[in-house]
Parts: C-alpha cells; sequence; structure tokens
C-alpha cells in the first residue's frame, strides 16, 4: 500500500513538472512597451495612437503616428482622450478605457468613457457609458466623466473600472464600478474611491499592486498641484494620502502612469507635462523615491496622457505587420554633425530625401548617419559619394521595401542651426566679427531661460561661443522667458564695452562685458520695470539699442502693443530721466522693433502679427529723427511669408551694414522648415534664424525682401 502510494505521489510530481515545462515554453516572455497616448486638444489630435518601445525609454510611433482606431466609430463626442490599456488576467485579453470627449467644447462638456475589448491589439469592440443616462437618480448632475482606468480584482475575479467626475457641486472626485463580464457596460453602480482631504480637485487615478498595497496615482490641485498618492491595503477603501507631491518638476501636470520594467525590480512613473509640452520619466524602486531620467527618453512623437503596457515579441510583430509603415516616421535621426536635422524633407510620395549641410560639407565622403525605427533597417551605411547627385538608399521592415533618392545640399539658411528667434546682430570693431544674439527657442510656451552668442567672420559660418547669461545663475530679479535680447559696442576710456539688453519675465534688464562673446554681467535691477505713465496695454518685452550718428545720443526702443523709446544715459545702464516717448507707427506694428541709419534717414522698422501666425511679417517707416514722427510708405511691407519654398512666420529683424559698405542684410526668424507649418501654435516657439540680402532703391525706400533658403554667400 505504502508503495502505491509512494507511486501515486511520484506520478503526480512528474505531470506536475511537466506542466511546469510545457507552461514555461508556451508562455512568451515580454520583450516590448506599448505605449497608448493621444497627442492634443483638436479633435483630429483626439484619438488613440500606439507607439513600440525595446527598452521602455525609447519610444517610436506606429502608423506614421496617427490614430488606430477613428474615433468617430467608437464615442458620442467624436474624440478620445486619456487612453489606458490593461492586459487581462488571462494574459491573452487587452482591455481598455478613454474619455468619450472633444475638449473644444469645454472642460465640462463630457458625459461618457468607452470601453473596449480586443484579444490582438488590432480590433477592438467598443461601447459607450454615458453615466448621467444611465445612473439619472444618483448622478444625473455629472457634468464631466474623466480619465478611466482599469485594474483586475483578484478577489471578486472582475474588472474595476475607477475615473473622476464632477457633479454640479464640489471638487472632482474618484468613483469606481466593476464591468460586466463582457465588459460593455458597468454591473455596479459608481461608489466613491477616493476625494482629496484638502477638497480640491482629484482626477487622473492610477492604481498599482505591491507589497500588499495599492498605491493610487492622482493629480491633486491643492498647493499648486501636482501628483500625489494615497495608499491601501484594500482596491475599494481605506486610501490614505501621502505626505508631498510625487511629480519631480514645478511644471504643471497631470496623467500619471506607472509601469514596471521586464526583468527589473524598477517602476517608471511618468505624466503629461502639459503646459510645457513635453512628457517626464521618473524611476523607483519602493514607488516613494522617484529620480529623472529625462536624458534617456526620447520619443519620435509628442504625446498626451497615455499609458504602456509590456507585450511579447509575437504581439510586436503583429502590431508591425499591421502599422510598422516606412515612410518618414521610420527615420529617428541624420546624425552627422554637419547636417541641419530640423530642416531634413522626406517627401514618401516622391521618396525622395533632402538632407541640407553645413558649409564646407564634404560631399565625396558623406555618411548621413541615418537612425532608423528598431523594426527597420537600411541598405547602405557609412561614407557615400553623393557630389555627383542622389544616392539610394533601401529601408526594408518584414517584408515592406521602400527606396529613397538622397541628396545632400548645401542650404546657408536657417544660418544658425536649431532652434532660435528674435536676432541682433552687431559688428565688434574690437574683435572684427560679427555676432547675433538671439532668443534661446524651441521651449514650449517661450519658457527659456538663458541666452548664447554665435560669431563669424563672413555672415555665413557662425561659431557657438556658448551661453553668455543664465536667468537662473546671473540674474536675481526675473529667472523666466529669456527673450529678444539686443547688443551694442561703445568705446568709454579706451576701452571697448557691450552693452546687453534683454528681456526677462516681461522686464527689460542690461549686463555688460568687455568682450561681445561674454561673460555678461547683469546690472541688477530691470532698466524698464513697469509699464511708462499713459500706457495700459501690451509688455515691455523687444528692446533695440541704437546710437544717433549725428546727435552721438543712445536710445533704447521697446514694446509689444504700443513703441516706446527713451534716452539713455552715457553710462547706457540708467535712463535719462521724463524721457520717454511713445511712439505712433500705424496699426500693424505689434513688436519688435528695429532702428538704424543711413543717408540722412533713420529708418524704423517693426513686425506685424503674432509669432505664432504664418503671416507674421516686417513693415518700416522712416524720419527725420532717432524719436520720430514717422513717414510710413504706401507700400511698406518688406518681408513676407513665401508659402511655395515653405517659408511662414518671417519677422522680428535686426539689420546689419557691411562696415565701410553701402552693403546690407536682414537677419530674421521665420517657423522651422519645412515642419512649422503644420505644429499649429508650437510653430511660435520652434523658429530658426535666416539672413538675406536687402536693399535700397535711389530715393531710399527699402525693397521687399525674398526669403530664401539658400541664404547669402560668405563675405570675403
Amino acid at each position: 500500500m505504502k508503495k502505491i502510494n509512494r507511486l501515486n505521489l511520484n506520478l503526480f510530481a512528474l505531470c506536475v513538472l511537466a506542466f511546469m515545462v510545457f507552461s514555461c515554453k508556451t508562455q512568451e516572455k515580454y520583450t516590448t512597451y506599448l505605449f497608448t497616448y493621444f497627442t492634443g486638444n483638436s479633435q483630429d489630435e483626439e484619438a488613440i495612437r500606439y507607439a513600440l518601445s525595446s527598452d521602455g525609454y525609447n519610444y517610436y510611433a506606429l502608423n506614421g503616428n496617427q490614430p488606430i482606431i477613428d474615433s468617430k466609430e467608437i464615442s458620442s463626442t467624436g474624440g478620445v482622450r486619456d487612453p489606458h490599456i490593461l492586459r487581462g488576467a488571462d494574459d491573452k485579453t487587452f482591455y481598455m478605457v478613454v474619455t468619450d470627449m472633444v475638449s473644444a467644447n469645454g472642460w465640462s462638456s463630457n458625459r461618457a468613457m468607452v470601453l473596449m475589448k480586443s484579444t490582438d491589439l488590432i480590433n477592438w469592440t467598443h461601447s459607450v457609458v454615458n453615466i448621467p443616462n444611465t445612473y439619472p437618480e444618483e448622478f444625473g448632475d455629472v457634468v464631466r466623466v474623466w480619465a478611466p482606468q482599469t485594474i483586475y480584482d483578484d478577489k471578486t475575479d472582475q474588472y474595476m473600472i475607477y475615473w473622476s467626475m464632477l457633479g454640479a457641486q464640489g471638487p472632482d472626485i474618484i468613483y469606481y464600478a466593476y464591468a460586466n463580464k463582457d465588459f460593455t457596460g458597468l454591473a455596479t453602480v459608481p461608489k466613491q474611491l477616493f476625494f482629496s482631504p484638502s477638497n480640491s480637485a482629484c482626477i487622473d487615478g492610477d492604481i498599482i499592486y505591491k507589497d500588499g498595497k495599492y498605491n493610487l496615482f492622482f493629480k491633486n490641485e491643492s498647493h499648486g498641484g501636482g501628483i500625489r498618492k494615497a495608499v491601501s491595503d484594500k482596491l475599494t477603501e481605506g486610501y490614505e494620502q501621502q505626505e508631498g507631491f510625487y511629480d519631480q518638476t514645478d511644471a504643471a501636470v497631470e496623467g500619471s502612469g506607472i509601469f514596471k520594467l521586464i526583468d527589473s525590480d524598477e517602476y517608471i512613473l511618468m505624466y503629461d507635462m502639459y503646459t510645457s509640452g513635453t512628457y517626464q520619466f521618473t524611476k523607483s524602486k519602493d514607488l516613494e523615491n522617484f529620480t529623472v531620467v529625462d536624458d534617456a527618453i526620447s520619443m519620435n512623437f509628442h504625446p498626451r496622457h497615455g499609458t504602456v503596457i509590456r507585450i511579447t515579441e509575437t504581439e510586436k510583430q503583429r502590431l508591425l505587420n499591421k502599422w510598422g509603415t516606412i515612410d518618414a516616421s521610420s527615420f529617428t535621426g541624420f546624425n552627422s554633425p554637419n547636417i541641419k536635422e530640423n530642416n531634413v524633407i522626406i517627401d514618401d510620395e516622391e521618396e525622395t530625401i533632402n538632407i541640407p549641410v553645413i558649409p564646407n560639407t564634404d560631399l565625396v565622403s558623406f555618411d548621413p548617419e541615418m537612425t532608423l525605427v528598431a523594426w527597420a533597417s537600411v541598405s547602405k551605411s557609412g561614407p557615400q559619394d553623393f557630389s555627383n547627385g542622389t544616392v539610394e538608399y533601401t529601408i526594408s521592415s518584414g517584408d515592406k521595401q521602400k527606396t529613397y533618392k538622397v541628396t545632400i545640399v548645401q542650404e546657408n539658411n536657417p544660418t544658425l542651426v536649431g532652434y532660435y528667434a528674435d536676432p541682433e546682430i552687431i559688428y565688434s570693431e574690437k574683435n572684427k566679427k560679427y555676432y547675433i544674439y538671439p532668443t534661446s527657442d524651441g521651449f514650449h510656451g517661450w519658457s527659456g531661460t538663458y541666452f548664447k552668442t554665435f560669431s563669424s567672420d563672413d555672415l555665413v559660418n557662425w561659431k557657438d561661443e556658448g551661453v553668455i547669461l543664465d536667468l537662473k545663475k546671473d540674474v536675481s530679479w526675473a529667472d523666466r522667458n529669456a527673450w529678444a535680447p539686443c547688443a551694442i559696442e561703445k568705446k568709454i576710456n579706451g576701452a571697448f564695452k557691450y552693452f546687453y539688453y534683454f528681456t526677462a519675465a516681461q522686464k527689460i534688464g542690461v549686463a555688460v562685458a568687455d568682450d561681445p562673446a561674454g561673460p555678461f554681467v547683469d546690472s541688477g535691477k530691470p532698466i524698464i520695470g513697469k509699464k511708462p505713465e499713459g500706457i495700459n496695454r501690451g509688455q515691455e518685452i523687444d528692446p533695440d539699442i541704437f546710437t544717433d550718428p549725428v546727435s552721438g545720443k543712445s536710445y533704447l526702443y521697446w514694446g509689444n502693443g504700443y513703441m516706446g523709446v527713451v534716452e539713455l544715459n552715457d553710462d547706457m545702464v540708467s535712463v535719462k530721466e521724463n524721457s520717454f516717448k511713445r511712439l505712433n507707427p500705424d496699426g500693424t506694428f505689434r513688436e519688435g522693433t528695429e532702428v538704424f541709419y543711413r543717408n540722412g534717414t533713420y529708418y524704423f522698422l517693426w513686425s506685424e502679427d503674432d509669432t505664432r501666425s504664418p503671416n507674421y511679417r516686417v513693415r518700416y517707416a522712416t524720419s527725420d529723427s532717432p524719436t520720430g514722427s514717422f513717414n510710413i510708405p504706401e507700400n511698406n511691407l518688406i518681408l513676407e511669408k513665401r508659402p511655395e519654398e515653405g517659408i511662414y512666420g518671417t519677422g522680428h529683424n535686426s539689420v546689419i551694414q557691411v562696415p565701410n559698405k553701402d552693403e546690407w542684410y536682414i537677419v530674421y526668424h521665420r517657423f522651422t522648415r519645412p515642419k512649422g507649418i503644420k505644429m499649429g501654435g508650437n510653430a511660435g516657439f520652434h523658429r530658426e534664424v535666416c539672413i538675406d540680402r536687402m536693399e535700397f532703391n535711389e530715393d531710399g525706400s527699402i525693397k521687399p525682401v525674398t526669403p530664401t533658403v539658400s541664404g547669402i554667400q560668405p563675405l570675403n
């Protein structure tokens, strides 16, 4: 009897072992991260998109960053936001919930969420749950239903959906309900899951289970707002808010999402820095202490509030077969330092790639150093001979191929590589060089905090001289919005001095240096710190400095919405008392005053419209005095967009005369080309600096300038 029992036990153990081995062989490992997200507040952006990553840090959009589902087919409003995706407990079913909302209808305009279910991540069933319609007695006053998420409750074997709601009174509160078996509706009446102890709005909940605790990350609006956390040992009750905030930034954030890295004990907490136009990633092992890992993150798209899950190699290949397109989105970089990467033009229809390079690039042996999304490969690598025209590169992904004809071309505009705007230019007699002082651009909402300068012998080849003034380090009275500087060289007591006037926090400061490349030392206070008497509109920005060659007096001009001028004292860092005068250009004046003198005439240039507009442009007037009045020509528009060349938003200029010659150039910014015109308002802080020739008619009037891609040739 004992032998039989022992034999049965051994057989049972072998069966268990065989089952375990079989399970290990059939259950695929996770190899890839799937990021679901939407991209913005216009209706075409309020749709679900996919991106993949092999490491959890570097993400590449599928389907050319276009939606993988038509929002109009699944929602009641025509748009969806805040997608949350969950792998089911069976490891093969996927659940997605989204906010049913078009933001253009208002932030308190939606009443519903969409429930979706799939077994392949491609084909999704869907149903709309309208809360006030479904529960008119309990929630008939609900005015918004935001950011639903799903979690599996292993104690009830159900999927719990949780989201925030706002009723007619009170702040947003997080509620929960269980989904029905088919995931087409709610099986229980919503109950309160969590509210803020400070009675503040509480939205964008995200729950993760670790070490016996449910960690609920959420956005809380109290004390300036940010990501907070509440913890409970039960899924549906008992959450206690922890101390402090868990985001690692002072910027506005929302939409936290947390996921565990593959084969790691580390977690990523990411969140949408929605006013900054970026995402921040942080890392933690204990869900308490997080460190920023932004330097390791890259994306070839700009996501809004999304979530990440881990998927297998088979699931990845399925997505690639469906949406792994070969097109412009397949290219993640052209990394040669000679390339103006922002200006590369990939034409999928013509199957061409136009790569602009800096002057004096060797085309006989040139390597564009292309990098591609992880699922694509390229037929050529290393240096190629582009001197005789195009070189063909074949891009492959699975059984898909596309061959591009690649051309390398020297384009001198933009003249500075990268995002810069509001350029001021001077010629230094001390160094016999030209210097451009721009706004450092590319920061969402014009939020840059430092200034650089660039030097050149010939107006074409520019050297980055580095940061010359950093508001965070060098200025005590302002630490934000470093905009639109200007500079002037003066000889004082036999020595050259450089005076640098800059915008910071909508005030104008002045810093001084002994060299045009700095470093500049701030004077310690703004030179223009408030609105002049009689001015009740606009901003104190966009300074321009001009020394009258006739009188020797120096004048500082500025203004947005109005044009003002003051005379400076001889020290160049203080204003002559009672010298303010409001000048009167016509109604086209917006900002960006530029003043210069030629042949007895004072020229005043300014920018019209908004820097975010493709119609941003330059007009001018003349005067017999550096303080007006103005003679405004009938046709005074001298610089505007050139759509046939993809040039838009041409404005905020300065002007430079070649020493001892009647040879003039206009330095201005435009939208980044070619992407700017498709960026909407974001084009207004993705600008680049260009230089073109400026000429005069015999009567002294300025000829309209044709903005070019080719730019100018180097000066001798």
